[in-house]
């Protein structure tokens, strides 16, 4: 990749669309919403993105259903496809838009992942991107032969060797018709394998990374060719800009090869009134009664269906010291009775009760730009002239219609602006990211070769 150390900002950015699935944000029990399992779900937002010029679809994991004080969780919307499988089938209904699947290093095999991604991007013709993510929990684990078996200090060691395994599978083919054996021995896995397909039309597969820890900045810094981040109000935006640029040169990188598309969730009407209507109303679908109930049951690990959602805070205390991950990372490891206390008094002080209190604590905060077409694009402008990231991924807060305000109205506002493509660069996700054919490994170069048929 370049070596440029100076960062220069591409003036344009780019949309992705984030299917979430079971989540808080999207709203799932509305009679317009779709349905979780449903293609017809995947292909409409899909379809609806890629009219918009959007540069990907991006897919999350489950790997195992949320539970709620022991039991699956009853508001949860049960399971989703496998990410890969869905966005094979969305492939044959799409022509451009970029397909990322949310894949976890501890319970996968680096060749085998490999071989899979690469034929989802053989499939697609060069629209795979990979979203690496770590997990060492043992609650995930049991449903896997290996368990909870990664202590949480590894989590990055063992991404990094896994990335880097995939990375030189993916690097073996040779231009002269010839096809690298890969080695790898270590702590977790050994790998000794010839890969069984060429390379793809964008080299190989895109990676997204999320980590925001220092140590996941820097797995992102040497590995990734995307950051799904969590900064995306502009002042953080360009604080975590300038700490990403120094990262990726430490790295021995080029100050523009790690691209930036934070999280995101847009409200959008006509006028600037009408937007906060809308947000009010998006709010109070999101957070119902008894989501709202069974959200402070999380963390009193015990039951709360005899307290009034629009009454005050329970007033007597956790049953837990520290929540578990059973319901995902967002409830793992509060201290319970402390955390209890703080909100109590908090929502006293503001006058809350408990659906206002949680509707409050689970919106997306800084992450959602409400208002009107023309602010909103006023706004996202200045990201694009300071460089301060290079899109956004937008979670909709309704599936499979969340998109066509964006689409059919704000889009057009960004391109008179001169800041959105008017149409694909090129074939490839990598080409509509703007990002450059990667360096081949020099890992393993040395390693015996076999002619193989392309």
């Amino acid at each position: 990749m370049s070596q440029t150390t100076e960062f220069t900002p591409s003036g344009q950015l780019q949309l992705g669309v984030f299917f979430q699935g079971v989540n808080s944000g999207t709203v799932w029990k509305a009679p317009a919403s779709g349905s979780q399992t449903d293609f017809e779900s995947f292909r409409r937002i899909a379809q609806t993105a890629e009219r918009g010029l959007f540069a990907a679809f991006f897919l999350g994991e489950g790997l195992r259903l949320r539970e709620h004080l022991g039991r699956p969780h009853a508001l949860d919307v049960a399971g989703r496809p496998d990410a890969q499988t869905a966005l094979a089938a969305l492939a044959a209904v799409t022509t451009s838009i970029g397909l990322v699947a949310t894949q976890n290093t501890t319970y996968n095999d680096p060749a085998d992942l490999a071989h899979r991604l690469s034929s989802l991007d053989l499939l697609s013709g060069g629209r795979a991107a990979w979203n690496i993510v770590t997990t060492d929990n043992a609650w995930t684990g049991a449903n896997f032969r290996r368990g909870g078996y990664l202590d949480h200090a590894d989590r990055y060691t063992h991404a990094e060797a896994f990335v880097e395994t995939a990375k030189r599978i993916w690097d073996a083919w040779n231009g002269d018709g010839t096809v690298r054996r890969v080695h790898h021995s270590g702590k977790h896995y050994t790998v000794d394998v010839t890969p069984r397909l060429p390379r793809t039309a964008q080299y190989r597969p895109v990676l997204f990374q999320a980590g925001d820890s220092p140590e996941g900045r820097d797995f992102a810094a040497r590995q990734a060719d995307v950051i799904f981040s969590a900064h995306p109000q502009l002042a953080d935006a360009l604080d975590f800009r300038r700490d990403i640029v120094e990262r990726t040169l430490r790295a021995g990188r080029g100050a523009n090869d790690v691209k930036i598309m934070p999280a995101s969730e847009f409200i959008l009407a006509a006028t600037p009134e009408e937007a906060l209507e809308k947000k009010a109303w998006v709010r109070s679908l999101q957070i119902g009664p008894e989501q709202a109930i069974a959200y402070l049951e999380q963390f009193w690990g015990r039951e709360l269906q005899g307290y009034d959602p629009d009454g005050p805070l329970p007033d007597i205390d956790p049953v837990v010291e520290e929540t578990s991950e059973t319901r995902g990372s967002g409830f793992h490891g509060a201290k319970a009775r402390q955390l209890a206390d703080q909100w109590r008094a908090e929502a006293a002080e503001k006058g809350l009760s408990i659906r206002q209190f949680v509707s409050a604590k689970t919106s997306r905060g800084d992450s959602t730009f409400t208002g009107s077409y023309t602010e909103v694009a006023d706004r996202l402008a200045e990201y694009a002239r300071t460089g301060a990231v290079d899109g956004f991924n937008i979670s909709p807060w309704l599936i499979p219609t969340g998109l066509d305000d964006i689409i059919n109205h704000l889009v057009p506002e960004l391109q008179e602006r001169g800041v959105y493509p008017t149409q694909y660069a090129g074939s490839t996700l990598r080409e509509n990211l703007g990002l450059a054919t990667p360096v081949r490994s020099a890992a393993g170069a040395d390693a015996p070769t076999v002619t193989a048929q392309a």
